[in-house]
């Protein structure tokens, strides 16, 4: 099947941290806003993976890429390998009207708030993906095109031969792409496992406000709406808001996970746990789910989970 990817996407670490913080803090100005453009942006590129998983030809899709060629670090939010051929795709889920002053190369928001200008952003990458190429040996053409993905959004004033996609030219172009005469062979897999073998997991520019466990919200949220009006009936976590029912077994697990993700060289304790879930839930029902996923180390008051 060629319309699995290759690589798949994933929420990056710092939007998921920011995600619970959000629910369990009050984030500044600036970090809420760096978290909804965060989210915005992968909720785009969620977009454009529904269209490329539709395309029959043959191709390796590789989602989110961070590489660092030549000492500089660059992103490429999709890549799509065919026969001696890459096209890779810059995505932005920007809404309502922008413009593009061509005497500056600025790129606006009306009436005038300045961003960073995407096309200037897809022609670092593509150097900095020949450069990578270059050194590692492969020689493929490349290309590199922005892809606005959300329908509110409006360009004025783009030169016609931008390398842009707009969201009214997305199902056409789809179509056009899915017509490629394209047959792989070696040298295009081992360009899509190199390429997946250099990609680096961590960020180093991760943008995170300071926070430390006491200064959090604790309880239940439902995993939903994310209210903390929860009630544990049975078996059972109902949100008091949105009336979602979740297995109690499944809601001690997430909260597991969120500790693991903040805190991720804190110890796993039933008591931690216990304090986390603002004791909703019995200690003796926490343990047995402990145990069950995870091994236990440790003894008696010393005893913890991995």
């Amino acid at each position: 099947m060629w319309n699995m990817a290759y690589r798949n996407r994933t929420e990056s670490m710092e939007l998921k941290v920011l995600r619970v913080l959000h629910i369990r803090t009050i984030l500044s100005e600036n970090d809420k806003q760096h978290f909804f453009s965060l989210r915005k942006g992968y909720e785009g590129e969620l977009l454009f993976d529904t269209l490329t998983e539709k395309l029959q030809c043959e191709c390796y899709i590789l989602n989110d890429l961070l590489f660092k060629v030549n000492n500089t670090t660059f992103q490429i939010d999709s890549l799509i390998i065919f026969s001696g051929k890459i096209h890779f795709y810059e995505v932005k889920n920007l809404e309502g009207d922008y413009y593009i002053d061509s005497s500056t190369n600025s790129f606006y928001k009306k009436p005038k708030k300045e961003y960073i200008n995407p096309l200037l952003q897809m022609s670092r990458s593509n150097s900095l993906l020949r450069q990578l190429l270059q050194n590692i040996g492969l020689n493929f053409s490349i290309d590199a095109q922005v892809v606005f993905i959300n329908p509110e959004f409006t360009l004025y004033q783009a030169p016609l031969d931008s390398p842009i996609i707009f969201p009214t030219q997305l199902s056409s172009y789809m179509k056009k792409l899915d017509t490629t005469h394209s047959k792989l062979n070696g040298k295009d897999k081992l360009l899509a496992d190199k390429l997946i073998s250099l990609h680096m997991e961590e960020n180093p520019y991760t943008n995170l406000p300071q926070y430390e466990f006491n200064q959090l919200q604790k309880g239940f949220t439902c995993e939903v709406c994310y209210s903390f009006s929860i009630s544990v009936q049975g078996k059972l976590c109902v949100c008091g808001e949105c009336g979602h029912e979740e297995l109690v077994s499944a809601a001690v697990l997430r909260n597991v996970n969120e500790i693991k993700l903040l805190f991720p060289k804190m110890k796993i304790t039933t008591n931690l746990i216990n304090e986390w879930c603002m004791q909703k839930v019995l200690k003796r029902t926490i343990k047995k789910i402990l145990v069950k996923n995870y091994k236990q180390f440790g003894v008696r008051q010393w005893t913890y989970y991995e």
